[in-house]
């Protein structure tokens, strides 16, 4: 009877063993319940491979978490962007490259192209230049003027009369003028000095211009002589138009 009563258990082993008995049905109820939460898992211990394919969802992941260092590089595409939600913002300009098929826009043989401070162009391979001329009585010859070979000045002289003068710089060149109400004049111009061309009171006008070494030029003006100042402006004299050159 003694040696059983020696044998007993002690206070502390009971509890003991009552404690890893309670912890293991714990554990072993949540297996089989299916009710193992965030206590039962030990800090830092869930790997990918614990985690079945394709079972993360947007549901499981916090709203605004997912960063660009979370993402493999190159591996966003098309259909991962909404449709037009790419703006220019997000685009960073100098990594851009000449679009192939807008490569012409560099001769502007298909687009129009500024030039001369804002004066000139090229359309399909015709240039265009503007005229814009206003100056008071006495002037100096300013040139208003110079494509393919043609040379266009003009001043304003006497009581406000308006003179446009013409040179080349090609060799075997001609003009042709006709300042309405006057007869078209036609000129032989060689390089030196300028040709008349136009010496009229208000009134539209046309020059021709066929340059030697082939060239042609065309301009539509319309001259202005006012003693009391050109429309829009305090000056005596004026010529307006435009030139086309091929």
């Amino acid at each position: 009877m003694k040696s059983l009563l020696a044998r007993r258990p002690s206070p502390a082993l009971v509890i003991s063993l009552i404690a890893l008995f309670l912890s293991l049905s714990g554990v072993s109820y949540g297996v089989a319940t299916g009710f193992i939460d965030s206590r039962e898992i030990k800090n830092n211990e869930v790997r990918s491979l614990d985690v079945r394919n394709n079972e993360i969802r947007t549901r499981d992941i916090r709203n605004n978490e997912v960063r660009g260092i979370d993402l493999r590089n190159s591996t966003i595409q098309s259909r991962d962007i909404g449709l037009n939600q790419v703006t220019g913002l997000d685009v960073r300009e100098d990594s851009l490259q000449k679009v192939p098929s807008a490569a012409v826009a560099d001769t502007a043989t298909s687009a129009t192209t500024a030039g001369s401070a804002g004066t000139a162009g090229s359309v399909g391979g015709i240039e265009l230049r503007k005229i814009a001329y206003s100056s008071q009585a006495g002037s100096a010859l300013t040139q208003v003027l110079s494509v393919r070979g043609l040379i266009l000045e003009a001043r304003c002289v006497g009581t406000a009369d308006l003179e446009v003068r013409a040179s080349t710089t090609v060799p075997q060149s001609e003009v042709t003028t006709n300042a309405l109400p006057m007869s078209p004049v036609t000129s032989d111009l060689d390089p030196g000095p300028s040709t008349l061309v136009v010496d009229q009171a208000s009134g539209p006008a046309q020059i021709a211009f066929a340059g030697g070494d082939g060239s042609v030029v065309t301009v539509q003006a319309f001259t202005r002589e006012q003693a009391n100042g050109v429309q829009g402006t305090t000056n005596d004299c004026g010529f307006f138009g435009v030139a086309q050159a091929g």
